[in-house]
């Protein structure tokens, strides 16, 4: 096979692929537009969490334009982010019927997106590169697919969320699951941040340089940061839940999502495998694996 044909054919593979997360997100929005969801005027009246996830994926089509003449990755985190943010926002001026529960799920999306969009921008300009886009960015189709992943991330993970938004059953009320919700969202963004900030100043130690951090809550997990935002997705499903109804249910399936992005393909995987080159031969990284847990935390042996 001549090497043109080859790159025909991984381009194709990318373009399916781009088809296929649009498909799908597409027909997850419909399920959670189901039952009494607010619609705007646009042809005859288009569900507005259809309209959202649209506009997820164009905010990544537009950025990665610039990105790919560029041939930079530095504002793919950020962007990532900002649409998170840019999203929960337009619900909120389309939607009337707003309710104390309405701006508690916004606040909280909003709060954990600037959060995490910021830490990763000012990381990339620490470190000046994104390793993960070092043999994509030359390649136009891989590119436009990491974006458009981007897209669906970007509307999937939080979509239990945005169909309690734009529900016009969306409660006025403070229940047993928003107490008890809100309490796990706050000790999974604790875990989160503390985790992402103790690791930085790990890093900023120039002793610490090629060594592997087993400190603070890196003592109970290898990847404490990734347990903290599962906890905290987790934890706003359960707020929003009272208002989901029908094919709404089909939304928490944003939980198990996340899940397994986070430990089986973009996070605890990659960085598994990385670690295993850099410290494998390491008696004491050894160690470390052997009596510290993946995710789940556990008290040091």
């Amino acid at each position: 096979m001549k090497e043109g044909d080859e790159m025909s054919n991984s381009d194709m593979k990318a373009i399916l692929s781009i088809l296929t997360l649009v498909i799908v997100a597409t027909l997850v929005a419909l399920a959670g537009s189901q039952g009494k969801s607010v619609s705007v005027d646009i042809a005859g009246g288009t569900p507005l969490l259809l309209l959202c996830m649209g506009i997820s994926f164009l905010i990544q089509w537009l950025v990665f334009i610039p990105s790919y003449l560029s041939k930079t990755e530095k504002y793919f985190d950020l962007t990532g982010g900002l649409t998170f943010l840019s999203l929960t926002v337009l619900i909120l001026i389309l939607t009337e019927a707003l309710t104390i529960i309405s701006f508690l799920l916004a606040a909280l999306v909003a709060i954990w997106a600037i959060r995490l969009s910021s830490f990763l921008f000012l990381r990339i300009r620490e470190d000046g590169h994104d390793k993960r886009f070092t043999e994509v960015i030359p390649h136009k189709t891989k590119f436009l697919f990491y974006w458009t992943f981007q897209g669906f991330w970007a509307f999937v993970t939080p979509v239990v969320v945005f169909t309690a938004l734009t529900s016009q059953n969306i409660s006025d009320k403070i229940e047993i699951t928003t107490v008890i919700g809100l309490i796990i969202w706050l000790t999974g963004f604790l875990i989160e941040v503390v985790a992402d900030r103790q690791k930085r100043a790990f890093r900023k130690f120039s002793a610490n340089k090629n060594k592997f951090i087993d400190s603070g809550l890196w003592a109970w997990s290898r990847h404490p940061n990734y347990f903290g935002e599962i906890i905290l997705w987790i934890g706003i499903s359960l707020i929003a839940l009272p208002t989901l109804m029908d094919w709404q249910y089909i939304t928490l399936l944003s939980i198990p999502y996340v899940i397994v992005m986070l430990v089986k393909v973009s996070g605890v995987a990659k960085l598994e495998e990385a670690s295993d080159q850099k410290w494998g031969a390491d008696e004491a990284y050894q160690k470390y694996k052997t009596h510290t847990p993946v995710i789940i935390p556990r008290r040091p042996r």
